[in-house]
């Protein structure tokens, strides 16, 4: 099955913040916020939604085509690409704009502060979803606002069944909008605040948007995840972690996790329990793209994890 994943190719700058920001950002004063963090440490790392989610794929040796515009300085991550072996048959250069770069700070409790600059993904929309046959899946990631409106509406009219995960790109949307996406995706996944947020906006209850898709996945980082499916919400805990360095892309990589388990037509816990693993994996090293491990390596530690093996 081709997967293909429409979301935005990134650097991220990652910075470290030693200390807690709850300590240093008073609740009755955040309408005249002024403060800053020294952060000793910074790395800059390759990321991006899409990026993200096809390193993740390419460690269970799943093929996904990453879709994505990205800007005049990509060429190291375009190189990148090539070596992993990652197909950018769908990633498209632009001149005269960057490409989206993401700075991060995460602070000691695994808090993160996030400033984006879209540059070239403002432009995803320029992408179109092809219609011959070729693509079975799709998740339409955070990207352009206009890009993520345009592949939904090629999704659906495909008959291609997809993922939407508006993630940070959420309060982009109306709640009329985000029905619009609803009623045309398969499944829908969010993290717990976005989960609240969704709720809000579109004015539904967690229940009455499950039963709008085939499962609504509602992860709640170290308290593990929910998966609304078949009229039942199965609770997922996390796969034991050695030692958690940096939450940066532990998301993306739940999430190849589950495009995988949908691929291969998993049962809905074992789904879960895999993106979970992958999570898990990706937490204990930093930045979104520098875990590695093998299909034997996801099994033992699934297996470890949960008592059986996904394969």
């Amino acid at each position: 099955m081709s997967t293909l994943v429409c979301g935005s190719i990134a650097y991220d700058s990652i910075m470290l913040f030693g200390g807690r920001f709850a300590d240093h950002i008073l609740p009755h004063q955040v309408h005249i916020l002024n403060v800053a963090f020294l952060v000793p440490q910074l790395r800059r790392e390759f990321g991006g939604c899409a990026g993200n989610i096809a390193y993740n794929a390419r460690l269970l040796d799943d093929q996904v085509w990453p879709m994505a515009t990205v800007g005049q300085d990509a060429q190291p991550y375009l190189d990148r690409l090539d070596r992993l072996q990652i197909s950018r048959r769908f990633v498209r250069q632009l001149d005269g704009s960057f490409t989206a770069q993401a700075f991060i700070t995460t602070d000691a409790d695994n808090n993160q502060i996030t400033a984006f600059h879209p540059g070239a993904m403002t432009d995803s929309h320029l992408n179109v979803i092809p219609d011959d046959g070729s693509i079975k899946l799709g998740i339409v990631a955070p990207d352009g606002r206009d890009g993520m409106l345009q592949h939904a509406e090629q999704f659906a009219d495909r008959g291609i069944p997809f993922v939407f995960d508006p993630g940070q790109g959420l309060p982009m949307f109306s709640g009329p909008e985000l029905r619009w996406f609803i009623e045309r995706a398969s499944y829908v996944t969010v993290n717990d605040y976005e989960a609240k947020l969704l709720a809000d906006r579109t004015e539904m209850t967690l229940p009455d948007l499950s039963r709008k898709v085939r499962a609504l996945i509602v992860t709640h980082g170290g308290a593990g995840s929910q998966i609304h499916a078949d009229g039942k919400v199965l609770q997922i805990p996390i796969a034991p972690v050695r030692e958690p360095i940096d939450p940066t892309g532990c998301g993306d990589a739940y999430r190849a996790g589950l495009l995988f388990g949908i691929e291969q037509q998993m049962d809905w816990e074992t789904i879960g329990r895999l993106a979970a693993t992958m999570g898990s994996i990706k937490i204990e090293r930093p930045g979104g793209q520098n875990h590695t491990a093998d299909r034997a390596s996801i099994s033992e530690r699934f297996n470890a994890a949960f008592g059986y093996r996904p394969w």
